[in-house]
């Protein structure tokens, strides 16, 4: 691993940074969300997860539930389920319905097969120890239940990378910049099915392919302002290459009319 690497790892997995900062609200979170509301196909990824958890009866607890999509949908959708949602941040769990608890992933405050399922979705690469987070998972599911994970590729949204690169090349002066931080890169849907293969028998990758395409450059600038609270990791001027991608961005749209960004994301349905 490089110092760079590291040093990025380092910082999507720091506590304080994710509780006090990245997810205090879930103004960040939400302008990520927002982007694949201009996605083709549309995915509704809570819908999804109900129907994956159609034969499941009982507790579900949403682990690292963040502003509560999935609870809120399952509540709806599975009155009958007892759900639970468990977040480090404290902040983001204020709109979620409850009950939900402050915990950690890597400690989960559940008793040995209390629970028919758990989901991990979009979270399981902020964990420090993914290994051990996974054999939490494990341990907490019944012997018959199911573990329901999420992540992006390794390819997920290129054309994103591609424009930080040259904003960020433009405001050093350097033709293309520094690389923005992945906060997927941990733990991919390519890397996931080795890590959750070590405790579970059937792993089922689902893949969600897409392309999101804008007419105006807002979505995308919120979305890569999102990241502020790794500003830092970038080696570059956030706010000044945030705004440079703004500019580059609507004279691509001036010229083109459209942004397109190709998307790949999924599920991982897991079972012993």
């Amino acid at each position: 691993m490089t110092e760079l690497s590291a040093a990025h790892d380092a910082a999507v997995t720091d506590r304080a940074r994710l509780a006090g900062s990245a997810y205090n609200s879930d103004r960040d979170l939400a302008a990520r969300q927002s982007l694949y509301q201009w996605q083709t196909p549309r995915y509704d990824l809570p819908g999804l997860v109900a129907e994956q958890l159609s034969g499941v009866h009982g507790r579900v607890v949403d682990v690292g539930c963040g502003n509560g999509k999935f609870i809120q949908r399952l509540r709806q959708d599975r009155p009958d389920l007892a759900l639970l949602g468990l977040d480090i941040a404290r902040g983001i769990l204020a709109g979620v319905p409850g009950p939900v608890a402050v915990a950690e992933a890597t400690r989960l405050p559940l008793v040995t097969e209390g629970v028919d399922a758990a989901l991990a979705l979009h979270m399981l690469y902020h964990v420090p120890d993914i290994p051990r987070t996974v054999r939490e998972l494990s341990r907490v599911v019944a012997r018959d239940g199911l573990v329901i994970a999420s992540s992006n590729s390794d390819r997920d949204k290129a054309a994103l990378d591609d424009l930080w690169q040259r904003a960020a090349g433009d405001v050093l002066g350097t033709g293309r910049g520094p690389a923005r931080i992945s906060l997927s890169a941990r733990f991919s849907l390519e890397k996931a099915p080795a890590f959750l293969g070590e405790e579970f028998g059937r792993v089922e990758t689902i893949e969600l392919p897409g392309t999101i395409t804008v007419h105006d450059p807002e979505p995308v600038i919120a979305y890569m302002a999102s990241y502020r609270a790794w500003a830092d990791q970038h080696d570059v001027p956030f706010d000044a290459t945030i705004e440079r991608a703004r500019t580059i961005l609507v004279d691509h749209l001036a010229r083109h009319r459209a942004f397109e960004v190709t998307c790949l994301g999924g599920i991982l349905v897991c079972r012993r």
